[in-house]
């Protein structure tokens, strides 16, 4: 559950954008920005997004699923059995279910590090700074955190350099623990139901719980 609290809450409120040389930010060259600017185009028109995942934490241990990402705001990581957890966004809210527990919290959406691939429109600049900007190989790195709040942790998107493609993304919390999520299969485009960023609380029709 921990690294599922991770992906939620790193980078809260780091929605309006991310900036290329605050005062923490990586010293970039022309090269590097020009790189960027590519990323930046990438994730602006990446409108929808469906993939395997493989989540793994600090631990080592690993949970797998589907993940379906849609722009602007909508987001479903179904985790495989016998996983009970379940995250799904729309609505401007992030809802975590675990199963096991009986549990659901809701999280604005604006407050998530993934809430950044979710906007209308992307553009690297404003709240969130690049604070690191690695080339391995055929594989680019680009580290994030809050302009305004360095020490609340971290996010890292991973991306195949040629063709550009996002292939997944690590978290770094406060505490410095580190959840990495892997995509792989994946589907670029395409139109899902509504019904799948809906979460429908299992004791709605008991009168207690709620539909976002």
């Amino acid at each position: 559950m921990r690294a599922v609290l991770a992906l939620l809450l790193t980078l809260s409120a780091a929605c309006p954008g991310m900036a290329f040389a605050e005062p923490h930010g990586a010293v970039l060259s022309d090269a590097d920005q020009a790189a960027l600017k590519q990323v930046e185009t990438y994730l602006d028109g990446l409108t929808a997004l469906k993939a395997r995942f493989t989540q793994t934490a600090e631990t080592g241990s690993t949970a797998t699923g589907t993940a379906w990402l849609v722009r602007p705001g909508r987001m479903r990581f179904e985790y495989d059995p016998p996983s009970p957890l379940l995250l799904v966004a729309g609505h401007d809210l992030v809802v975590f279910r675990d199963n096991k527990l009986d549990q659901t919290t809701n999280i604005p959406i604006g407050q998530t590090p993934l809430g950044l691939l979710l906007k209308d429109h992307l553009t690297l600049s404003g709240a969130v700074t690049v604070t690191s900007f690695e080339r391995l190989s055929d594989t680019w790195r680009v580290t994030l955190e809050k302009t305004e709040s360095p020490g609340d942790g971290t996010l890292t998107l991973v991306l195949h350099a040629s063709p550009l493609a996002l292939t997944g993304w690590s978290v770094v919390d406060a505490e410095g623990h580190e959840t990495r999520v892997s995509l792989s299969g994946i589907t670029l485009g395409g139109e899902y139901p509504a019904k799948l960023f809906t979460f429908i609380d299992p004791h709605f029709f008991d009168g207690n719980g709620n539909t976002p």
